[in-house]
């Protein structure tokens, strides 16, 4: 059983941006000149190659975006924002590098309201759909699985990075850095 005092969500931030923002929250015009504006800027960043091919990023993003609320409202929540803050459980080495080892925000579990945190295996604009379906899990689900783990943390950690490399996080609300 896994304590889930012991649970954090994480979120990497590229140097050249400001934590918890999300570029989806911009009108079209807005994100696309900022998209523009940021792949110029950080040519040789690996964090930035979507923003290098927005015109097929942005599409992609907003679908996947809208199949996650969908499934979250499906299952009982409650989302503030149509386009959520993305996170990963407990962390992850690859990310903090593909971001350039920039701003981290760390957030206990805990502190995150169930109705307006979802879940997925995997990054989810990379999650399997071939019919139109994102899965996604609730906090309780996640607890649930964590509470009826056998072995450790570390252990269950392990068989995640194994089998999708991150659970991801999303985060249905707006959040400070204060």
């Amino acid at each position: 059983m896994i304590d889930p005092n012991l649970l954090h969500i994480v979120n990497y931030c590229h140097p050249s941006c400001t934590p918890l923002q999300n570029i989806m929250w911009l009108s079209a015009d807005d994100a696309y000149m900022l998209a523009r504006q940021l792949a110029q800027a950080n040519a040789g960043a690996t964090a930035f190659w979507r923003f290098a091919d927005f015109e097929n990023y942005y599409p992609r993003r907003m679908e996947t975006d809208r199949l996650l609320y969908d499934a979250f409202i499906q299952l009982g929540g409650k989302p503030e924002v149509e386009h959520p803050l993305s996170f990963v459980l407990q962390g992850s080495d690859y990310l903090h590098s593909w971001f350039d080892h920039g701003t981290v925000t760390t957030l206990p579990l805990k502190s995150i309201p169930d109705e307006v945190i979802s879940f997925t295996r995997g990054d989810s604009m990379s999650a399997p759909r071939p019919d139109g379906v994102l899965p996604v899990f609730t906090k309780e689900m996640l607890l649930r699985q964590a509470a009826e783990y056998q072995g450790t943390l570390d252990d269950f950690m392990q068989e995640i990075a194994d089998t999708c490399h991150y659970i991801e996080v999303q985060v249905w609300r707006k959040l400070s850095t204060d």
